[in-house]
């Protein structure tokens, strides 16, 4: 008896030893890597909003659709860290951050899923990421191509942003790095916005049946003004 119990006690040491020096897991978020534009928590209701815009799912490569985050060793090589890890899917987590930043920066409310007003403006926003690159200690890459359209037109504005941000060592200089690309994106998309929104109403639709013409995308300084007035809030 005295032998089993010995046993017990040196088997359940054991377990415990082995768990206290298994590794732990980090999480991240791009919701926290970084304050939003003119920080502070802001609400807005559907009586003092200008428009609505619609926010889908974000598109993401698959070989970084997953927990783990995918970085890149080589042009050709990655490798999957098991110990670091998204608090959600990046294609969540992209999606989550884009939709607060657009939020703000617009004064606006994503409906996206959610009943809104009848006969209100509506932009439905749709982004694909091509790249998504995490360089340690070197850069975070998001390659996006993004189109805005407003219900009930046949016009949509089809662009591209390439957002490249120098990181320091560490993955939460990383993953901060990612933060600032959504946000330059989040810049882009902005100003598309408000140059759809400056399109008569009878312009933004196809005429007696003809294919619209795509929209052009805003110039650059339009995106630099949005990303200037969003961080001087």
């Amino acid at each position: 008896m005295r032998f089993g119990a010995l046993m017990s006690v040196l088997s359940a040491a054991g377990l415990l030893a082995a768990c206290a020096s298994s590794p732990t897991s980090n999480f991240y978020t791009l919701a926290g890597a970084s304050a939003s534009p003119g920080g502070g928590a802001q609400q807005a209701s559907s009586s003092n909003v200008p428009f609505y815009f619609e926010l889908a799912p974000v598109d993401m490569p698959q070989q970084v659709a997953r927990n783990q985050l995918v970085v890149q060793t080589s042009p050709a090589q990655v490798k999957v860290l098991e110990d670091e890890r998204w608090a959600s899917l990046p294609a969540d987590e992209v999606r989550r951050t884009l939709s607060g930043d657009l939020t703000q920066r617009l004064g606006s409310i994503d409906v996206y899923g959610t009943s809104y007003p009848p006969g209100a403006t509506v932009y439905r926003v749709k982004v694909s990421v091509q790249r998504f690159e995490s360089w340690p200690g070197a850069q975070a890459v998001i390659d996006a191509v993004w189109s805005v359209r407003t219900t009930g037109s046949d016009s949509v504005m089809t662009c591209r942003t390439v957002a490249r941000e120098p990181v320091a060592k560490g993955y939460d200089a990383l993953v901060d790095g990612h933060r600032k690309a959504v946000d330059e994106i989040a810049g882009a998309i902005t100003a598309g916005v408000r140059s759809v929104g400056t399109l008569p109403a009878a312009s933004a639709k196809s005429k007696n049946g003809a294919a619209a013409r795509p929209l052009p995308c805003p110039a650059a300084s339009a995106m630099t003004n949005a990303n200037n007035s969003a961080s001087t809030q």
